[in-house]
């Protein structure tokens, strides 16, 4: 029998077998994909951000309603230990200048192979292709094979870190769900988080410049804004900007369905400056290129500024085009499509251990909460 029995090979089973082996525990994973940590290593094609530098106290409050449920966790291991365990493990850090923490070799695979490596030297069983199906008798999960065959598990305690249901193809697909149900653990609808939104684009602008970037873009959505940058898709519009506001913009989509955002395309200039700049002559210049020389804007701004309606004629009401571009979305994207999910199991069905009340010895963690 093995100690603890952890399904799942993402960043939350891989730091918690990386725990309890320290203390000695016989530790196996197990995982339905080919490999361990899929996601984690798409994640870290785009830089890899592993947490941020901002004071605790006001971390705490990105977690919105769970920042209660949160706080005794995130205290236990904060920012700064997570920096010195990517560093026990070679794994040198940085603060990039909007205060997020990335590895200073930008991606992914070092840490993981590092990782692997330290949890192989403990004697950390990996075995993968084998998908969990359910709970059998006491201490037992059940998996089956890619041929169907039934395999039976035992352990001493289990954890359950099977993800979300976002990027299924890289192995978090929600299918865990149906298991929990049969066992009478409430899981709310798992949705997109940390997700784009699709917005009603014309066809010019979707032919023009889908996937081009807009930055620098400060995105606000009724009191709360967020700067950074987007990425306007064939879709909508996505990146880290409309990231941080995913929930609000979501909540608000399923109540009122739909949710209405502005755009600064300028944030580094007043709104005062922006309109003397456009108080200029305009001269033989075409709008587009007076918008470009006098406003600083790029071609693909010029084209929002579009969608929002016909270009107000005074350099006032101009300015204030630019510095609040509305945009009106009635959906997030698909679920596959987002970085994350929202829902999962209940808090109410765990206790302050992440112990299913309901079915004791099983832990829960990571984005299945």
């Amino acid at each position: 029998m093995h100690d603890v029995l952890i399904v799942g090979a993402g960043p939350a089973g891989l730091i918690a077998a990386d725990g309890l082996s320290s203390s000695g525990l016989k530790v196996t994973v197990v995982d339905r994909m080919p490999s361990p940590a899929r996601k984690f290593l798409m994640a870290g094609r785009g830089g890899l951000n592993l947490t941020h530098s901002e004071e605790q106290s006001v971390l705490l409050t990105r977690y919105r309603e769970t920042e209660p449920f949160l706080t005794p966790f995130v205290n236990k291991f904060t920012p700064e230990n997570l920096r010195q365990w990517c560093l026990d493990l070679g794994q040198e850090t940085f603060a990039g200048s909007s205060g997020r923490i990335f590895p200073r070799a930008m991606k992914a695979s070092p840490l993981l192979r590092a990782l692997l490596s330290r949890l192989a030297e403990r004697g950390v069983t990996l075995q993968t292709r084998l998908t969990w199906t359910g709970f059998g008798e006491t201490d037992t999960l059940i998996f089956e094979d890619p041929e169907g065959t039934e395999v039976e598990l035992k352990a001493r305690a289990s954890l359950l870190a099977l993800g979300g249901a976002s990027w299924p193809k890289l192995g978090s697909d929600g299918s865990w769900v149906s298991n929990l149900h049969r066992q009478g653990v409430a899981v709310n609808a798992l949705r997109p988080a940390n997700c784009g939104f699709e917005i009603a684009w014309s066809d010019l602008l979707k032919d023009r410049f889908a996937g081009t970037p807009l930055k620098p873009l400060t995105v606000t959505f009724g009191t709360e804004c967020a700067r950074g940058e987007a990425v306007l898709s064939e879709r909508g519009l996505e990146g880290g900007a409309v990231y941080a506001l995913s929930p609000l913009i979501r909540r608000e989509i399923e109540l009122s369905g739909n949710a209405r955002l502005l755009l600064d395309l300028r944030p580094d200039i007043s709104i005062e400056k922006l309109t003397s700049r456009l108080s200029a002559n305009r001269g033989k210049q075409s709008i587009s290129t007076f918008l470009r020389k006098a406003g600083g804007l790029s071609p693909v701004q010029i084209s929002l500024l579009r969608e929002a309606g016909p270009l107000p004629e005074t350099p006032q009401a101009l300015a204030e085009r630019i510095k609040q571009t509305p945009l009106t979305t009635t959906a997030p994207y698909p679920i596959d499509r987002a970085i994350s999910s929202a829902g999962g199991i209940a808090l109410t069905e765990i206790d302050d251990q992440l112990m299913l009340k309901k079915l004791p010895g099983v832990f829960v963690a990571g984005e299945m909460l």
